[in-house]
């Protein structure tokens, strides 16, 4: 069974500090939710708002509608998967994971069916008389959510649970995760500052920044369409293109900037006026090298300086006229053997891949 959660205006101060600011979302129940944002922002603030380990300082945390003010976490129907893990060294796996039921008075014999329950479900059975030492980083990370599911929440809280692991085993995690929270249908809430595991497990994403939501909603309308600066250049790689709004056009806008005029769209509820100071955003692989047949709505001219192989990708580092840098991104199955550092080549990128917004400070400001 899951569970809803609502933030309610909520916010926690320490002294005259925000550590979170009015901060207003429902998780709906079945859900996996991220909050998204750097150190600092206030993710894990929140995360033990609703775990019970912190009492807001102003608003409400509610799950299935009701409010949790003044129940600690050990009544909440929550369980908390800590960065560390927090596995008992001395303990076997199976121990490990009904050590909770134990502390509820639980008999020996449930324990025991519960654990190979859960044993089975995150793949490790028949492992349960192992030692913590003994298992691999990812199956440790299987077993901290075994014994998190064995009290049978209806919110699994998760504070960046894969940031210790290596990026292979991240990557696999992330899939397992995910079949995990569909297989057992409870709310997962995900705090973490990676935006590929984000984006690759979430239903939806906050993005938060000191303190403050700047964007709830899917991954791809987040990615595809951000409201802030901040969220153009935190959710993702972009290429910021400063200047003024000299036009607009339905629901596009025509910015002049120092390297010439591009055309970008605008986002519903973040309209411009002739004159705004403005950046349009452009991400790397939205740029494209023109053959022939190609159309594109903006033209941009770049000096090549350097340029990374990626495997499946190569990046390229180029200046425009102006001075300002900027990276493209190629499959590795273009041909790109005539681009060398020192040439200059002319890119091309459609309006409908590139969005203004009002100008504020980016994420890597």
């Amino acid at each position: 069974m899951s569970a809803d959660v609502e933030l309610s205006d909520v916010s926690v101060t320490f002294g005259s500090f925000y550590a979170a600011k009015n901060v207003n979302v429902k998780v709906n129940g079945g859900e996996f939710f991220s909050f998204l944002g750097p150190s600092g922002c206030g993710k894990t603030t929140l995360l033990r708002a609703i775990s019970g380990f912190q009492e807001p300082s102003e608003g409400k945390v509610l799950i299935d509608n009701k409010d949790m003010s003044g129940i600690g976490p050990n009544k909440r129907p929550t369980a908390l998967i800590f960065q560390n893990l927090a596995l008992f060294p001395l303990m076997s796996v199976s121990e490990n994971i009904a050590f909770s039921l134990e502390v509820r008075g639980v008999s020996k014999e449930e324990r025991k069916k519960r654990a190979d329950e859960l044993l089975e479900l995150i793949a490790l059975e028949g492992q349960g008389e192992k030692k913590v030492h003994q298992l691999s980083g990812g199956q440790k990370q299987r077993v901290a959510i075994a014994r998190a599911l064995a009290v049978e929440p209806k919110v699994l809280l998760l504070d960046e649970p894969l940031s210790a692991l290596d990026l292979k085993l991240r990557q696999r995690m992330r899939t397992e995760l995910r079949e995990i929270q569909k297989r057992v249908n409870i709310t997962f809430i995900y705090i973490t500052h990676d935006q590929g595991e984000a984006l690759t497990m979430s239903d939806r994403i906050a993005v938060m920044n000191e303190g403050e939501l700047e964007q709830i909603g899917k991954c791809d309308e987040v990615y595809n369409n951000p409201l802030t600066p901040f969220v153009a250049t935190f959710v993702g790689e972009n290429n910021p293109l400063y200047g003024k709004v000299t036009g607009i056009k339905g629901d596009k806008a025509q910015i002049e900037t120092a390297d010439g005029q591009y055309l970008a769209m605008m986002n519903e509820t973040k309209k411009l006026n002739i004159g705004d100071e403005s950046i349009a955003f452009v991400r790397p692989e939205s740029l494209f090298i023109p053959r022939d047949d190609d159309s594109f709505d903006n033209k941009i001219d770049v000096n090549i300086e350097s340029f990374e192989f990626e495997g499946n990708l190569k990046n390229f580092y180029a200046r425009l006229q102006s001075g300002a840098k900027i990276k493209f991104s190629v499959p590795n199955a273009i041909d790109t053997s005539s681009i060398s550092s020192g040439s200059s080549i002319a890119l091309g990128f459609d309006s409908s891949k590139s969005v203004i917004l009002p100008k504020a400070s980016l994420a890597i400001d």
